[in-house]
């Protein structure tokens, strides 16, 4: 979560220099080139059994192209950092519903009760912290949360039996064919600022929110259970307002310790109820 935590302000930062359609391919690509070489230098076939295609295609459209695409348009469109946070507050609830849904979990009631009022509890600091953004920006929003809710769950599965930074790679090794093209294009015809700032963005995205961040993340939800690990979740939208607050220089006042206690102790409540 601390990895994923700097991913919206390190969006903001690159899109201050690039489109965010290039942000949001452009960073795959790059990903998807690193993660090529690791497989190459570790020996692993670059193609899953296939058995397990449908989930790797499902893990490339809500990881590697729906998140950072309806993310990135969102900021686009007028959504703040805090305001998208509501994204983050609700994706532990979402991966749990989609866990429950194709990974066979099944919690017990404390979980749900713990996990809506967790989501609840972030939900309206968040919105506390905005005076609300466009509709249209709202609706990618939502569109970025589905689509990490199924990737996070797909990724977890397979995780079950191969190493989450292969299963990572190979999404990303299988997206290649479109990310790069696509990047190249966009590089040649949108305008480029590469400023400091953006730079530094564009390389915290491209290896960290979406490669080396899913290392440890897809381990945890392989071994702690989907529904159950994916409430940690619940502390990124405090994390990234840090950030916020450090790299943008945005005030937070006493709201966020109360908001920080609450999230605290639903997470450790849905730690306690196991699957």
């Amino acid at each position: 979560m601390l990895a994923f935590s700097g991913s919206f302000p390190a969006t903001v930062y690159a899109m201050r220099g690039f489109d965010p359609w290039l942000v949001a391919l452009g960073r795959a690509a790059v990903a998807g080139v690193i993660a090529l070489i690791c497989l190459k230098a570790a020996n692993v076939p670059l193609l899953p059994p296939r058995r397990e295609w449908r989930s790797y295609a499902l893990i490339s459209l809500g990881v590697v192209f729906g998140f950072p695409v309806f993310s990135g348009l969102a900021f686009d469109l007028g959504a703040t950092t805090a305001h998208s946070a509501v994204v983050i507050g609700l994706l532990p609830a979402a991966t749990a519903a989609y866990a429950v849904l194709s990974a066979g979990e099944r919690p017990r009631p404390l979980f749900w009760i713990a996990c809506t009022a967790g989501a609840l509890a972030i939900t309206a600091f968040t919105f506390t912290r905005d005076q609300g953004t466009a509709a249209w920006a709202d609706l990618l929003l939502v569109g970025a949360l589905l689509s990490a809710a199924v990737g996070y769950t797909e990724g977890g599965k397979l995780s079950r039996d191969t190493p989450g930074w292969q299963v990572i790679s190979r999404a990303l090794v299988l997206s290649l064919p479109v990310t790069v093209p696509s990047g190249v294009v966009l590089a040649l015809t949108t305008p480029v600022q590469p400023s400091a700032e953006a730079l530094a963005g564009f390389a915290y995205v491209g290896l960290v929110s979406m490669f080396l961040g899913f290392f440890p993340w897809y381990a945890g939800l392989a071994r702690g259970g989907i529904a159950r690990a994916g409430q940690t979740q619940l502390v990124q939208p405090l994390l990234t307002l840090v950030w916020a607050w450090f790299l943008m220089g945005e005030r937070f006042g006493a709201a966020t310790l109360a908001a920080a206690v609450a999230v605290l102790v639903c997470v450790a409540a849905t730690q306690r109820a196991r699957t």
